[in-house]
Parts: C-alpha cells; sequence; structure tokens
C-alpha cells in the first residue's frame, strides 16, 4: 500500500513538474520589434476634426429594405471628399464602381511591385426612431464636444475613410514619391453585405489582374479590459472572419379556428423546433483561442500559462469557463441564433403557416450547407420545412508570417511598444471576405482604443470616438501607408 501511494505522489509530482516545465517553456515572445521612425507628425487637427464632422453629418444609410436607398447622400458624400481633399483628387486616378462605391488609385514608380489595398465603407446603419430622443446630440449632427465627436458611423466606420483621406492628404502634402502603388476602396453597402459595392470593387480589381501585398479592412481594434488574462493593452488583428448563413424554417398546416385546435399547430410545431436547436448549440473548438494566446501567452500570469499550456488536462475547464459568457462562447463555435417569427394575424386563428428565422455565424471548419444539414438531423421532424435563406461561408485564415501582417504589428507597436499584438477570428462580416480572390493577405484592424463600453456604441445610440483616437488613427495611417509604399 506504502509502494503505492508513493508511486501515485511521484507520479503526481512528475505530471505537475512536467504541467509546469510547459507552462514556462510553451509560449514564446512572438511580439515583433516595434517599427523605427513612428515620429510624432502634424497634423492639423482642426481641420481633420471638422472634416470628420462633415462626413458624419452626411445619411449615407443603408436599409435592409433597398428601395430606401439615397442615392443623392451617398453622392453629396463624394463631392465632400473631392472638397476636403484636394491633393488626393489632383494625384490619384478616382474610379466610381457600381455608381457609388469609390476606388483612389496612388500610383508607384516601380510597377512590378504587387500594391497595397486599403479599405474602409461609407455606409451606416440607420437610428432606430424609438432611440432617437436617447441621444444626447443628434445621430447626424457630428456635434464635437468635450473632446469627443458624436455621429451614426463615428466607430462603424468613417472614422476609417476620413482617417485614411487624411494620411494620404498629409503624405502628399510631403511630396511622397511610392514605390509601389496604393489603392484605397470604399464600399457603399458593407452594412447589408457589399454585394452591390465591395463584391464588385473586387470584381473590378480581378478584371483588370490586380493583385494586392496585402489588404487591410477594419474589424481589429486595440482592446482594453476585455481580456482578464493580460494586464496591457492587446491589438487583435483580424486573419479570418465566420460566415453566416439565415436558415428559414416552415410548417404549414390546415388552419381554422383557435376553438377547435389540433394538438399541435404549426406555430407549436415550430416552436419545438427552435428548442432543438437551441438545446443542442455546435460543438466548441479552442483552435482560434489557442491561436491568440500564442502571441499574448508570454505576458499572463503563471496560472493562465499552466493551463492554456496544458490542455491535455484542461481543455475541458477552459472550454466550460469560455462558454459560460456568450461573448467568449462566441470565439469557440458556430452560434445559433432565433432571431424572426411569424405566424397567425388573429388571436383566434389557427396559423396556417409558422416561419421562423434562425441566424448562424459559422466558424471556420463549418459551411453553410454542413449547417444546414445538422439543422435538419437536430430537428427531426419531416413537418418542419429548412431552407438557407442567404449566407457566405467563412473566410481562408490568412498567414501571420507576411510582410503585411508585420507591417501592421510593428506599426502599432511602434507608436506604443506597451501594445500586444495578437491575430484572431472576426465574429462578424466585413467587406474584406470579398478580396481573398485578389490576395492570400487579407487582415481587419482600426486604429482605436476597444472597451466594453465603447463596443456597445456599435450600432447603437450615442456613437462617438474621442478625438484624440480618432487623431491617433491618422497617424496610424500615416506611417503605416509611408512604410507600405517601400519596396
Amino acid at each position: 500500500m506504502k509502494k503505492t501511494l508513493l508511486a501515485i505522489a511521484i507520479l503526481v509530482v512528475v505530471l505537475f513538474a512536467v504541467a509546469s516545465f510547459r507552462a514556462i517553456s510553451l509560449f514564446d515572445d512572438l511580439q515583433v520589434i516595434p517599427a523605427v521612425g513612428i515620429t510624432a507628425i502634424d497634423v492639423d487637427e482642426a481641420a481633420a476634426v471638422q472634416h470628420f464632422s462633415e462626413a458624419l453629418r452626411i445619411p449615407t444609410i443603408s436599409h435592409d429594405d433597398r428601395s430606401n436607398f439615397d442615392a443623392q447622400a451617398f453622392l453629396d458624400f463624394h463631392a465632400f471628399l473631392q472638397q476636403s481633399y484636394p491633393l488626393i483628387h489632383q494625384q490619384t486616378t478616382r474610379t466610381v464602381v457600381n455608381n457609388y462605391s469609390l476606388v483612389y488609385h496612388l500610383k508607384g514608380v516601380e510597377p512590378g511591385l504587387e500594391p497595397v489595398l486599403f479599405m474602409s465603407h461609407m455606409d451606416v446603419v440607420p437610428v432606430e426612431d424609438i432611440t432617437l430622443d436617447d441621444w444626447t446630440y443628434p445621430a447626424f449632427s457630428g456635434t464635437v464636444a468635450d473632446g469627443v465627436i458624436w455621429g451614426r458611423g463615428a466607430i462603424d466606420v468613417k472614422i476609417g475613410v476620413v482617417a485614411l483621406m487624411e494620411a494620404l492628404e498629409l503624405l502628399l502634402s510631403e511630396n511622397t514619391r511610392p514605390e509601389r502603388d496604393i489603392y484605397f476602396a470604399f464600399g457603399h453597402d458593407e452594412e447589408v453585405g457589399g454585394t452591390d459595392g465591395a463584391a464588385m470593387v473586387a470584381r473590378h480589381f480581378e478584371e483588370r489582374g490586380v493583385r494586392f501585398d496585402y489588404v487591410l479592412d477594419e474589424g481589429g481594434a486595440v482592446t482594453s479590459g476585455l481580456n482578464n488574462a493580460v494586464d496591457r493593452p492587446v491589438a487583435v488583428i483580424g486573419v479570418a472572419e465566420k460566415g453566416h448563413a439565415n436558415i428559414t424554417l416552415t410548417v404549414d398546416a390546415p388552419g381554422g379556428h383557435s376553438s377547435a385546435p389540433p394538438r399541435q399547430t404549426s406555430l407549436g410545431v415550430l416552436s419545438r423546433a427552435i428548442v432543438k436547436l437551441e438545446d443542442n448549440p455546435f460543438p466548441a473548438t479552442l483552435t482560434h483561442i489557442n491561436q491568440y494566446f500564442e502571441y499574448i501567452g508570454d505576458y499572463t500570469s503563471f496560472m493562465t500559462r499552466f493551463i492554456m499550456g496544458n490542455q491535455w488536462l484542461f481543455a475541458p475547464l477552459v472550454k466550460k469557463m469560455m462558454l459560460a459568457q456568450d461573448a467568449t462562447a462566441a470565439a469557440l463555435r458556430t452560434t445559433t441564433a432565433a432571431t424572426m417569427a411569424s405566424a397567425s394575424p388573429k388571436a383566434n386563428i389557427l396559423p396556417k403557416r409558422a416561419k421562423a428565422l434562425v441566424n448562424f455565424r459559422i466558424l471556420p471548419g463549418e459551411t453553410i450547407e454542413t449547417v444546414k444539414q445538422r439543422v435538419v438531423e437536430l430537428i427531426d421532424d419531416e413537418r418542419v420545412a429548412v431552407e438557407i435563406e442567404y449566407g457566405n461561408n467563412p473566410s481562408p485564415a490568412s498567414p501571420v508570417d507576411t510582410r503585411g501582417f508585420k507591417l501592421i504589428a510593428s506599426t502599432i507597436r511602434g507608436m506604443d511598444d506597451d501594445i500586444l499584438v495578437t491575430p484572431y477570428l472576426l465574429q462578424v462580416g466585413t467587406d474584406a471576405r470579398h478580396f481573398y480572390p485578389l490576395s492570400a493577405n487579407v487582415y481587419r484592424f482600426l486604429m482605436f482604443r476597444a472597451t466594453g463600453k465603447t463596443l456597445q456604441y456599435v450600432h447603437g445610440t450615442d456613437e462617438q470616438v474621442p478625438v484624440d483616437e480618432y487623431l491617433q488613427s491618422i497617424r496610424f495611417y500615416y506611417h503605416l501607408i509611408r512604410q507600405s509604399m517601400a519596396a
């Protein structure tokens, strides 16, 4: 008995020693060296803020109902850009794609070098009528007050459009001569899928045989207070994004008067189907979280490294902890969200047709078709018709050992070497997904500080950006564009 206990004790000590060694040695410092030459630049702050304010006053709204599209607003925005940035419009070639999306091309002196593409989008989501009175300042006023710029699109994502234009205008004012071509692309319908905007821009480039060294769109940010494992700000660069699918569930029945109902109405059958989907979520995987931790693991506590470095033992615990929170759970699996439903038009009428829409955000490794197949198998009821209404598959994952990723990361750290940089999986869709045929190196990052409170403003009430954050985004683009122009 004593020998058995001794053997167990020795085994425990050995396992603990091995686990501790893995915690200490498994995570290498993968942080890139901060870029040199990231110095202060002379931004005309008053003019830059005024331009951003003007941009937010133009209601370039994308509605789900495309019949509500306001073409004049986008034409007004084009005119605003032309008036505000004269050097860009003198020294680049501007192309209007599909009437409303814009492409700017600054030609380099070395035609053999692959160009770089910087992206953003001009459109914004609507403001719900019931929230109009909840805004501190009117949603399309572009008010500047107390060091903050207020308005729909301030974060998502006119800050990207205007900061890019400010940065390039400043570079051109310094007579900067690029070695490689630089392109800007601003879509006009990202908020409703980008099929008329970014997809047409991508086709425009493809038809001309243009391929890119790398592509940078919106998506990531400098996060603060969103990860308890590390006490430093973490810049997350999106290297992939989830796909999504809208799947409709439809149940037809005879209908009739509610005074003589069947055992199950069509709505009852539909409700059971939805419950089956919600009670059987997709399996969770730590694949994408592990890549995130590879980059910041060396800066976390010993206990965090001990757990994350020994997933042969702790993977179930890590999954359980992350699945307990909706925000982190979404990073581990394809998500299921029943969002829309309809049935009878009157209380005493049995519904002839009950219909629901379920939105899935698809993790890489799954496809629209595999999601549909799982839905059919889980519901297992021939009375429920399952149809794909709309969707797109997850994007490929872009590599992190490329010139583009390293330029983005080193520029971020050159501006503030306290910031850690890591790749991550974007939970939502962007225009960037349309550009994989043109480059394997597609990234998503916007230079602003994102906190839990900041993220509530995205598509929400009182959308706003501090003036300092906006000016920092200009400086970031200035330095990144300048470095990207080089061979």
